[in-house]
């Protein structure tokens, strides 16, 4: 799964990586939210849509729970399986019409080591940003009077990247990032980009990092919380 991730990147970095035409300085020079380096469920991150053939990043709440949930006063769900969020009576209609990506440089997992949660830190190993296909139930220029969200959809790791966690965000590389975000796109066609385009686990690298990290708080964030823990003794 992903608990937590990091987005340190600007909106033009991110809209270059993913190949957006940024040359028009003053388009990209406002908006920016401040660099995230220890996002928790709750707090609201960047999500990209695609609007008439252009990216638009949008700061909304990382989590989507039902009218109902939010009355019972239930936790909102962060992530959706991706054998389900098709099929599935709950995410179906945000997999349909609500494909996000949610950029970053990087997600933690946590193994459990002398009855303490120890996190690490995934990246890709060629430093590129990742693109993590996610849903939402948020539409742009509508009056919406429910609560909305978005989650990130999951995949099955094949055992865990060195056993952190048996599952994992699924992560495009641009042109499907691309694809995943087109409404044109039919459902069959991010059905099965979801499914088999993730990039494999060997095009990341991890490492602990100081427990620090387990402490959600939105002052808890520092570029520190990144690095390797041997770096912290």
């Amino acid at each position: 799964m992903c608990g937590r991730f990091e987005q340190s990147g600007t909106h033009k970095y991110y809209a270059r990586a993913l190949g957006a035409d940024v040359s028009n300085d003053q388009e990209w020079t406002g908006g920016d939210h401040m660099a995230l380096y220890n996002i928790a469920p709750g707090r609201c991150p960047s999500m990209i849509m695609l609007h008439n053939h252009r990216l638009e990043f949008i700061s909304h709440t990382w989590g989507y729970r039902t009218p109902e949930e939010a009355a019972a006063k239930k936790k909102p769900w962060i992530n959706a399986r991706v054998e389900k969020a098709l099929t599935g009576r709950y995410f179906r209609h945000m997999f349909r019409e609500g494909r996000v990506i949610i950029p970053g440089g990087g997600w933690f997992e946590w193994t459990l080591e002398n009855g303490k949660k120890q996190p690490w830190y995934i990246k890709r190993k060629d430093d590129e940003p990742i693109f993590m296909a996610g849903i939402t139930n948020f539409r742009l220029y509508t009056q919406q009077n429910v609560e909305v969200g978005f989650v990130i959809v999951t995949e099955d790791s094949s055992g865990g990247m060195v056993d952190i966690h048996d599952r994992r965000p699924v992560v495009l590389e641009p042109e499907d990032a691309w694809r995943w975000l087109d409404v044109n796109t039919p459902v069959e066609e991010a059905a099965h980009i979801a499914q088999s385009r993730s990039l494999p686990s060997d095009a990341f690298t991890w490492w602990k990092v100081d427990r620090a990290v387990n402490r959600a708080d939105p002052f808890n964030n520092s570029k520190e919380l990144l690095a390797p823990l041997d770096e912290h003794v």
